[in-house]
């Protein structure tokens, strides 16, 4: 098969185009490489998807006329849409952006498409959707009402994609995911961070008292899920997340403490109004639809993000975090 994967020099879509090309398949990437976070880790990813069978095109799905180059010269069997500005605080400051990446880009795949006969959509999304709703959040839940820029973005995407359902018969699968970690991730998400500043001896940024809690999931099992969610569902809505116990951030921080031989050194914040205080998966229909649960726990996956700080610490820890 050959697939589409967009925002490929990004934490999910690189593991997701990995997972693909070791399978057998043929990718075509693409990604503007933007500066939101340092590129240096970008280029690192993307080093890693050297194989006969991935193309690269740097570029942004904001402009149609590249994507119409892209989808006339390519003869796809899915789209796999991961490119997206992220982050809810950064969406508050620059909500225009958001809009333009994760609705009109959505929206510019979805036509390209139609136009091509391109059957399969698969667009990543947020548990930041389900914020005020009652846990464990289900993909039945009603979330109408988002908080951010960035959540009201995907769900801007997500309608558009069930519209060229609607319209077109194009077969969509969406997939909420819930606070994604792992080796080389995002250095805007907690775990990056957490690494690096308590390795260094930098005081801990801590926005409220700590015992706010998520649903972490590991890259690996998230990009498997993303991969299971090919197959023809119609149009569905599914959630990946841990499905366990939502875990503290202060655990977090003991656990690598232990990790690194190191103690962290705390600055308390207020809590923003834009984050959410608990999140808790319900990940029974990703399981019954696509024979999915995650496969790692906490503990493992951030030993090994610990192991990914270690081993490429000399220019890593040179990051600048956002």
């Amino acid at each position: 098969m050959k697939y589409l994967v967009t925002g490929v020099a990004g934490f999910i879509a690189n593991r997701v185009a990995a997972q693909l090309l070791d399978a057998g398949h043929s990718v075509v990437g693409i990604d503007n490489v933007n500066d939101y976070y340092d590129v240096r880790l970008k280029e690192h990813r993307l080093e890693k998807l050297e194989h006969e069978n991935f193309h690269f095109v740097r570029g942004d799905i904001e402009n149609q006329e590249l994507l119409a180059k892209v989808f006339a010269e390519h003869k796809f069997d899915a789209v796999i849409n991961l490119a997206a500005r992220a982050g809810v605080r950064y969406s508050m400051e620059n909500p225009h952006v958001y809009m333009t990446t994760n609705a009109m880009g959505s929206l510019n795949l979805l036509d390209q498409m139609q136009k091509h006969g391109i059957m399969k959509y698969v667009l990543a999304s947020t548990s930041s959707l389900y914020a005020g709703q009652p846990m464990p959040f289900s993909e039945s839940l009603p979330v109408n009402t988002p908080i951010s820029p960035y959540a009201a973005s995907k769900k801007s995407a997500e309608m558009m994609a069930h519209a060229y359902h609607h319209l077109y018969g194009i077969d969509v699968s969406i997939c909420r995911y819930f606070t994604v970690y792992g080796p080389a991730g995002r250095p805007d998400m907690c775990i990056f961070r957490f690494i690096k500043w308590i390795d260094e001896g930098t005081p801990i940024e801590l926005f409220g008292d700590g015992e706010q809690a998520r649903d972490f999931t590991y890259v690996d099992d998230i990009a498997r899920g993303t991969i299971a969610a090919i197959k023809p569902v119609g149009f569905e809505i599914i959630n990946l997340g841990g499905g366990g116990q939502p875990v503290s951030l202060n655990t977090v921080i003991a656990g690598l403490e232990e990790r690194l031989g190191k103690k962290a050194k705390l600055e308390h914040k207020t809590f923003h109004k834009a984050d959410i205080k608990l999140t808790q998966a319900d990940i029974s229909k990703a399981n019954q639809l696509l024979d999915w649960h995650p496969q790692t726990d906490l503990e493992t996956g951030s030993t090994a993000c610990v192991h990914w700080h270690n081993e490429n610490k000399p220019w890593a820890s040179q990051l600048v975090l956002p």
